[in-house]
């Protein structure tokens, strides 16, 4: 696998925004989705914990800062547009705030 520059991710498309998916590194279980700007994904890969761009709060985030539900990052990827990063967590705690292991939880019916 080729690796990619923070330079190559395009935070143009969503106003300094990209969508990041996060996964359970053991499980590959998607555990949630959220946004990160370039401070967010910096801030990331120096400290291998999970950074965010709250956009209803406008300021960043590190998942667990309140719950203590931490999720170290083992690797972070990009996608071939640029435009969305996948981290691959250890979650030390449940990924939703409802106390659910995934944000994922609930099937979609008609």
């Amino acid at each position: 696998m080729s690796g990619v520059a923070i330079d190559g991710v395009d935070f143009s498309k969503m106003n300094g925004l990209v969508t990041v998916v996060v996964q359970d590194s053991e499980t590959r279980e998607v555990l949630m989705v959220a946004f990160a700007n370039r401070e967010a994904l910096e801030t990331t890969l120096k400290e291998r914990r999970a950074y965010f761009w709250s956009r209803s709060r406008n300021k960043l985030w590190m998942k667990g800062e309140e719950s203590g539900n931490v999720m170290e990052v083992i690797e972070a990827r990009v996608d071939c547009d640029g435009d969305a990063v996948l981290y691959l967590v250890k979650p030390r705690g449940p990924a939703c705030h409802t106390g659910n292991r995934t944000c994922f939880f609930r099937a979609l019916t008609r």
